[in-house]
């Protein structure tokens, strides 16, 4: 099964092949969950709703059209669950975890305990900017810097055209900027 590619995998389970979907399983459950930490902070919900979204994937598997990517449309469907939980829960918060390192680099390495401190106040800075940033805009940077998902991809988990993807990253990057200043 590492040889063959997502949609292959996806057309064998259509076919019948209902153990194939564990090679899915395999592939995505981490790359899910990690995404799903930025919608939601308990755990708990976060191994719910990616066992939800292979339930989901696996009951509408006939309605995925194997000449597009599977990436995208188990994202999408991911997606949509952790902004349903969110509705749920009435969340204010968009970030639970946020990877200073990605915007700030070079203070990574080599940390004294005030270098930690001072890099602690930082993340906490960049937490409240992102949190003020549009969620239009927080959801394709977020797809884009953490997930490497190309423009699109994000298009296709969003359902936007991909020229509106480019435009919301960059004014989520001018925002983020100003935020910070």
């Amino acid at each position: 099964m590492t040889d063959l590619k997502d949609e292959e995998i996806a057309s064998l389970v259509q076919g019948g092949d209902q153990d194939s979907y564990g090679a899915l399983i395999e592939r995505y459950e981490k790359k899910l969950t990690r995404y799903g930490r930025r919608f939601l902070y308990d755990h708990d919900d976060i191994e719910d709703v990616v066992q939800e979204v292979f339930l989901k994937a696996y009951t509408h598997i006939n309605s995925f059209d194997t000449k597009r990517s599977f990436s995208s449309w188990i994202y999408r469907i991911a997606h949509n669950e952790y902004i349903n939980v969110l509705k749920k829960k009435k969340s204010t918060s968009f970030f639970s975890l946020f990877e200073f390192d990605t915007f700030f680099p070079h203070l990574v390495a080599g940390k004294s305990p005030y270098d930690e401190a001072i890099e602690k106040e930082e993340k906490v800075r960049v937490e409240n900017a992102v949190a003020k940033l549009d969620v239009k805009y927080k959801e394709p940077l977020l797809l884009f810097l953490y997930e490497d998902k190309s423009y699109e991809e994000i298009s296709d988990i969003l359902e936007i055209p991909k020229a509106t993807v480019g435009v919301r990253i960059m004014r989520a990057k001018k925002q983020l900027a100003e935020l910070l200043k």
